[in-house]
């Protein structure tokens, strides 16, 4: 079963606070359009600074932890 020490220890290349590239990285290759959605519905937490999404490491493991990743991956093409 993935944890969240499964998610710290594959997710560890990756900066504290990612950009919307490297969240998108993070979840596979996601979209661009995906990404943006998943962040306006309010489903990652995020902060959003001068144009910029600015999203923390740990708030990406807490939503790929989520009940609605689980429901999510399934219409994915790419899963983490």
């Amino acid at each position: 079963m993935r944890n969240q020490e499964y998610y710290k220890e594959i997710f560890k290349p990756y900066p504290d606070v990612v950009t919307l590239d490297e969240f998108k990285s993070m979840l596979g290759g996601i979209a661009d359009s995906t990404a943006r959605k998943l962040l306006r519905g309010n489903h990652v937490k995020h902060f959003y600074i001068r144009n910029t999404y600015m999203i923390p490491k740990v708030w990406i493991i807490e939503y790929v932890l989520s009940e609605h990743y689980a429901e999510y991956r399934e219409k994915l093409k790419v899963q983490v």
